[in-house]
């Protein structure tokens, strides 16, 4: 089973910035979408980024367009999320998602919070 191993929440003032990464044990991310969610406290899970690992194409929800990017490094087979332009409205848990042919996973989730 593939394990996605996130990293980089934290705690950060409004108009702050903080990267997300998330990386995968087991294979590599040839061949998969790679999403990231955010689940706020009483609120669905929903939709920030994707990236498709082998032609780099994003897409974004448009509460995040502008404010974060969604990229990866082939050499260290990892994604991140850089976000910039915090608003106290980011703060949720961060979930990172990757599927292929052959698999679905999802990661153990990254606090982000933003003071304001």
């Amino acid at each position: 089973q593939v394990q996605l191993v996130e990293s980089g929440g934290g705690l950060v003032q409004a108009g702050g910035s903080l990267r997300l990464s998330c990386a995968p044990s087991g294979r590599t991310f040839i061949g998969s979408d790679i999403e990231w969610y955010r689940q706020a406290p009483g609120k669905e899970r929903e939709f920030v980024a994707r990236i498709f690992w082998d032609l780099g194409n994003t897409r974004y929800a448009d509460s995040v367009k502008g404010r974060f990017t969604i990229s990866r490094d082939i050499a260290k087979n990892t994604v991140y999320l850089q976000m910039d332009g915090l608003k106290p409205e980011d703060t949720a848990i961060y979930y990172c998602s990757s599927g292929g042919v052959d698999y679905h996973s999802w990661g153990q989730g990254t606090q982000v919070t933003v003071s304001s």
